[in-house]
């Protein structure tokens, strides 16, 4: 099974190639970027399916982030995977930024309880906290980092994202610290591929998961009245 995994959902334009079945990453290529996605992510996905030597009817999926994250870098990666899927005629899979934030962890240690904690602005986080064998304890949501520390201070915990550090520094006084703060920008993309080579596309569809409303609005002085 091959899988083109892609990644804009956060402060990164991600792309890699997935052997299934030797689970080797093929091809990959990140580039971290606060903007201009668009631009870059179609050149960085014919680059590297040019190192996988592959061509796009050899894939057996397309795996994109669907969120939280930026409004317009998940709609940029998933008009993307669908048209490449398109193309294709393959399923196109949605997986979730803060799982693959925690993948990588959990697959070492799924003995402690971890967060991943997304910078959401204005001092909020997305955040899901995952239990023994990488179950759900706190589904996604959108938090203050106070509210969101003490959530999840439960215990021994890990922090992983973007937004770790802020729940780290917003902990209940008395409360065991975390265990480990890991301030990752944004997942790596071999673990998008990965989650989304066993996922069902049936279940995981490639709808973005926003959370929360963007936070630019149209202002109601500036609409041109309709005749």
């Amino acid at each position: 099974m091959y899988v083109l995994a892609i990644d804009t959902a956060l402060t990164a334009c991600s792309v890699a190639v997935l052997n299934g079945e030797s689970d080797t990453i093929v091809a990959g290529d990140s580039v971290y970027m606060e903007r201009g996605h668009a631009e870059a992510l179609v050149p960085i996905v014919e680059q590297v399916m040019r190192d996988a030597g592959l061509d796009f009817p050899e894939l057996d999926r397309v795996v994109a982030t669907v969120g939280p994250g930026s409004f317009t870098g998940l709609r940029v990666g998933l008009s993307a995977a669908r048209g490449f899927a398109l193309a294709a005629r393959r399923p196109v899979v949605g997986v979730s930024t803060l799982a693959a934030l925690a993948a990588p962890f959990l697959a070492m240690d799924d003995s402690l309880p971890l967060v991943s904690a997304i910078d959401a602005r204005h001092d909020h986080v997305f955040l899901q906290m995952f239990g023994t064998g990488g179950r759900t304890l706190i589904a996604p949501r959108v938090m203050s980092a106070k509210d969101a520390a003490r959530s999840v201070a439960i215990g021994p915990v890990r922090i992983v994202g973007s937004g770790a550090g802020q729940v780290a520094e917003m902990w209940p006084p008395g409360e065991t610290r975390p265990v480990a703060v890991e301030i990752m920008a944004a997942p790596d993309v071999a673990w998008v591929a990965r989650l989304g080579a066993v996922a069902d596309p049936a279940q995981a569809e490639p709808r973005p998961l926003y959370l929360k409303a963007p936070d630019a609005k149209p202002q109601d002085a500036a609409r041109i009245a309709r005749r």
